[in-house]
């Protein structure tokens, strides 16, 4: 799977009693489907996954697969604290349709927490999952900071694509690319060098009845090459090369993290802003370094002060302001003060969503 540019980590909805409100996340999935952004991650750290019931989880995984766009690259977020839960919640995500697990690490007993037991813990979720393997880091909610060293062992699993590297650390972030540099594997891609997903073909191949025609990049060619194009359905896909991925969790350092060589970023605040998110990408995809920095600067402000201080309530607040359901947070969190959400608004004035 080719993991590259801005996935929104999107917020679960609730009714101000508590309840999932599974309609609003329906709203809101269908309109990041509408916006530039490459596919987006449920049940994320901003997704309060940790406040929901396993039942819970579920419906909200299956609600955003049913309202998701087929091009949009879905990533579930299925790590729990026990092996055996992580892969039960990954077998029903892959039944699902979902793309990519996303599964953070386990931290509870974090002084047992040693090399050979992260090890043990991915490799066994990577060997038996249907799914390929993001490996979450996030030292600000686990007290765990996974070494670069132990993300450089993981890589070589053929089933653990990439990482989300949300410590905050740009030179992490440069160390685990070049170590990783060597890690050398295929991605099927469309025509335009786009993610192809699950969802896309088996749309395609409905909608068309098409079989797998292989056409060679070379008339006259007897088997396929590396450029071939394969077509099912309307869809025409073409194999790609694809390392370990590394993908910046923090908006405020998304042009940081590119010139380093992450690939893009699973954003908080994309959630209320996808398109200004996005727009650092793209600047600096097509090579206007200058015009990046620019939009890093514009949102940089918004993604330290509303993410990384005030939180998943800031998020969601921002999320209401810019057309979105943010809505109330599940208790032991807590909707802002007034005072707050003038700061917030502050910041949003200008922030494209």
């Amino acid at each position: 799977m080719l993991l590259q540019g801005v996935f929104p980590a999107i917020t679960t909805p609730f009714y101000p009693d508590g309840k999932v409100y599974l309609k609003k996340l329906e709203h809101n999935v269908e309109r990041y489907s509408r916006t530039p952004v490459s596919g987006m991650v449920v049940l994320g750290s901003t997704g309060e996954a940790v406040m929901l019931a396993d039942q819970e989880r579920r419906e909200v995984l299956k609600t955003a697969m049913d309202s998701a766009a087929p091009s949009k690259v879905l990533i579930a977020g299925t790590g729990c604290e026990s092996a055996i839960e992580t892969l039960r919640l990954g077998e029903y995500v892959a039944e699902l349709g979902y793309d990519v697990v996303l599964v953070r690490t386990p931290n509870y007993y974090r002084t047992q927490m040693q090399p050979a037991n992260i090890l043990a813990f991915y490799r066994t979720i990577a060997d038996r999952s249907a799914l390929p393997v993001l490996i979450y880091n996030i030292p600000q909610c686990t007290g765990y900071d996974i070494p670069v060293e132990i993300v450089v062992q993981l890589a070589e699993h053929p089933n653990i694509i990439g990482i989300k590297e949300s410590g905050g650390d740009v030179e992490k972030v440069r160390k685990m690319v070049a170590c990783t540099r060597h890690v050398k594997r295929q991605a099927t891609v469309t025509e335009t060098f786009d993610a192809v997903t699950s969802r896309m073909i088996k749309s395609a191949a409905g909608n068309a009845g098409g079989e797998l025609v292989a056409i060679a990049a070379t008339p006259g060619a007897t088997k396929p090459s590396s450029a071939a194009i394969t077509v099912t359905g309307g869809i025409k896909t073409r194999p790609k090369e694809a390392g370990f991925t590394v993908l910046a969790g923090s908006a405020h350092q998304m042009e940081a993290s590119l010139q380093a060589g992450a690939a893009g970023g699973i954003l908080a605040l994309a959630s209320p802003a996808p398109t200004a998110c996005y727009e650092i990408f793209t600047a600096w995809k097509e090579g206007d370094f200058p015009l990046a920095r620019a939009k890093q600067d514009a949102i940089a402000n918004a993604s330290r002060r509303i993410v990384s201080e005030l939180g998943v309530p800031a998020i969601k607040y921002a999320m209401d302001l810019n057309g979105y359901y943010g809505g109330p947070p599940r208790l032991p969190l807590l909707p802002l003060t007034s005072d707050l959400k003038v700061e917030v608004e502050r910041l949003m004035a200008d922030i494209r969503n």
